[in-house]
């Protein structure tokens, strides 16, 4: 039975050709050429769409990656509003005493670690390290004990975002002795 329905198959796709081929010598070549020219204007048409399209996508590309750009720190922004608020407070305690600011500021450096560590910048402060110029910035070399090229004190810290280095340490270094 299989047999005999694939036999009917190549059959009917031959005498759908030749129905095609009478079609085609029944037609005038002025028939033909009208019918050509509508099918070239439907291929214009979906040519126009699918550039049309691409420009469409395009110019949303254009508007997404504006948007990202402008709106890139929101997060971070929001998170510093909430250190500037404190110090804000801080400064506005009628009756404050040293003790009070100390433990004030040291609140509000907590909480400015806080978002520190919740965009993934990290503090290097490269006390005993090797110096790396990568990492770290060289204001002077001084005499000490200990081995050549290794930091000897940070006279400021150095900041890292997602490991990129974002301001190197400022560093003295032990030099060799002579």
């Amino acid at each position: 039975m299989q047999e005999n329905q694939q036999d009917q198959q190549p059959e009917e796709i031959q005498a759908s050709e030749n129905q095609q081929a009478e079609v085609d010598q029944a037609q005038t070549p002025e028939q033909r050429i009208t019918e050509l020219e509508g099918q070239l204007e439907e291929q214009k048409a979906a040519v126009l769409y699918v550039k049309a399209e691409g420009e469409n996508i395009r110019r949303r590309t254009i508007e997404d990656i504006d948007k990202a750009r402008k709106f890139a720190l929101e997060k971070f922004s929001g998170e510093l509003l909430a250190v500037k608020d404190s110090l804000d407070a801080a400064l506005n305690v009628a009756n404050a005493t040293v003790e009070s600011y100390k433990d004030g500021v040291e609140l509000t450096a907590k909480q400015l670690l806080g978002v520190f560590e919740k965009f993934n910048i990290a503090e290097v402060n490269p006390v005993g390290e090797k110096f790396d110029p990568n990492k770290h910035q060289a204001i002077s070399a001084i005499e000490a004990e200990g081995e050549p090229n290794m930091v000897h004190s940070v006279l400021q810290k150095g900041y890292t975002l997602n490991e990129r280095v974002l301001r190197p340490a400022l560093v003295m270094v032990v030099k060799a002795k002579e």
